[in-house]
Order: structure tokens, then sequence, then C-alpha cells
């Protein structure tokens, strides 16, 4: 019984995280901006 949800749960997972990547909007778009964006770490820089 085990077996069974623990094979339920990870293919669920899978084909959740499948069905989220396939319906992003810039899937297929070859002119998306696909750079991270950098992240501040010092929050006291953006004062001024």
């Amino acid at each position: 019984m085990i077996d069974k949800f623990a094979l339920l749960v990870t293919h669920g997972l899978m084909l959740l995280a499948a069905w989220r990547l396939l319906s992003r909007p810039d899937l297929d778009d070859d002119m998306a901006d696909n750079t991270p964006k950098p992240k501040n770490l010092d929050p006291k820089a953006e004062r001024p």
C-alpha cells in the first residue's frame, strides 16, 4: 500500500511540474529574456 502511495505522490508531483513548465507563456518565445536578474543582497545600498 505504501509503495503505491509513494509512486502516486512522486508521479503526481512530476506531472504537476511538467504541466506548469509547459503552460509557461514564454516557452516558445525566442526573444524572451531568460537572464536572471541580479539580486541586491545589501538593503541599505538602495537608499540614497
